[in-house]
């Protein structure tokens, strides 16, 4: 048997150099004492601060804002290392963390497809010990927070999506971001220029951006895909419009892109004849937009097109408000099927009106196009919140509010 722990330092090192996840990088550390003092740990991101993005006049942002401060996610699938006695137990967990820019290995833990944060139960332990479960990096998101004159964190309403390539830098962490304008344009932050800059172009307003392969992509309603080229701030297309759908989500699985192309309608709630006037009068309150399906599309860059994809076969697809990312069905719950689509969205049939402004996570299954509310899915709803027995059976009991620490 191979004694993996004389493996030459320098190799190791070149090993641990390639590992883009901190949270991988834990657990290459963890192997044995040389392979922990062959590689160094990953230095922490700077705390980045950028300027306001110009808003044309509007009054999009709080008037006390006075910048953005620039913080990073991971989206976890944490399993434990020894498999569970019931097969029935054998699934993942989904989390979303973000670390905290002021005080070291303290987390919070988010719902992994938006920024909800739930109450943590008190049997959840305070510090997670990241060696003593598999863990694995699914995705990685950015999110752009306003900040004030003394440094804190201030409401916005700026939702939109950002995505980060950081260059190869000895000296300091140059990137790029990418994100949506208000107007529904591209814009552009380089670190060196310490500038915006939104890219006229635009024959329909951008609905995604993603880092794919290195460079940046981004797709318009219409399903118009170009490639966003950081340097010169010029787009080349790469992919004719694909029509049909509401709005497009970009995802990365297997080494693909994928296009997630989503269907609304627009349904008003049902009342008594007297209730139509007000519909007319408060159309937002009383008409309500609800998912009804989703088609799939692989991107084929030499044919500059999109193609359909209508059997996912073991893949889970992911769609979170500032990240998309995929999961192997067989990897993370053996029990089901894969070919899914996990959304947030309105779900509900017009039943239950008291929901009808609610976002709920949904499950669009592509074998049979049914879309499922995740709570009403046992099997599906375990990958989410609240934490698995076999995390908290380790815990003690004490008050938390929301956050916790990773033991690296």
């Amino acid at each position: 048997m191979v004694d993996w722990s004389t493996l030459p330092k320098d190799l190791l090192d070149l090993i641990s150099k390639s590992l883009e996840s901190s949270f991988d990088l834990v657990q290459f550390r963890s192997v044995c004492s040389s392979w922990r003092s062959a590689a160094e740990p990953k230095r922490p991101l700077p705390t980045h601060h950028l300027p306001i993005l110009p808003d044309n006049g509007g009054s999009l942002f709080p008037d006390s804002a006075v910048g953005f401060r620039l913080s990073q996610r991971s989206i976890l699938l944490i399993k434990p290392h020894e498999p569970p006695h019931n097969e029935a137990d054998s699934f993942g967990w989904l989390i979303k963390v973000e670390e905290d820019l002021n005080v070291p290995r303290k987390v919070t833990l988010l719902d992994p497809l938006c920024d909800k944060r739930n109450s943590i139960p008190d049997n959840f332990p305070r510090v997670l010990d990241m060696s003593k479960f598999k863990v694995r990096e699914l995705g990685r998101e950015f999110k752009l927070h306003y900040f004030n004159t003394v440094g804190d964190i201030v409401e916005s309403l700026y939702l939109e999506k950002a995505v980060v390539k950081y260059l190869d830098s000895d000296v300091e962490y140059k990137f790029v971001l990418l994100t949506i304008h208000v107007s529904g344009k591209l814009a552009v932050f380089r670190s060196w220029d310490r500038a915006w800059t939104v890219i006229n172009d635009m024959p329909s307003p951008y609905d995604d951006v993603i880092l794919f392969d290195g460079r940046f992509f981004a797709v318009d309603n219409n399903g118009r895909t170009v490639v966003v080229d950081y340097s010169s701030l010029k787009l080349t297309l790469v992919a004719s419009p694909v029509f049909g759908g509401d709005k497009k989500f970009l995802i990365e699985s297997c080494g693909e892109m994928l296009l997630v192309d989503m269907y609304l309608s627009l349904e008003a709630v049902e009342g008594d004849p007297g209730f139509v006037e007000e519909i007319f009068e408060h159309p937002a309150f009383y008409m309500n937009e609800r998912t009804v399906k989703f088609k799939v599309y692989r991107f084929v860059e030499r044919e500059e097109s999109w193609v359909d994809v209508y059997d996912l076969g073991d893949k889970m697809l992911f769609l979170g408000d500032d990240s998309t990312f995929s999961a192997s069905a067989s990897d993370i719950l053996p029990t089901c099927d894969g070919s899914s689509v996990f959304f947030n969205g309105n779900v509900f049939n017009g039943e239950d009106l008291a929901a009808m402004q609610d976002r709920d996570l949904g499950v669009f299954d592509c074998t049979t196009g049914k879309i499922e509310l995740v709570q009403k899915l046992p099997d599906y709803a375990k990958l989410f919140w609240p934490p698995p027995p076999w995390i908290t059976s380790h815990a003690r009991a004490e008050d938390h509010t929301g956050e916790s620490s990773s033991q690296s």
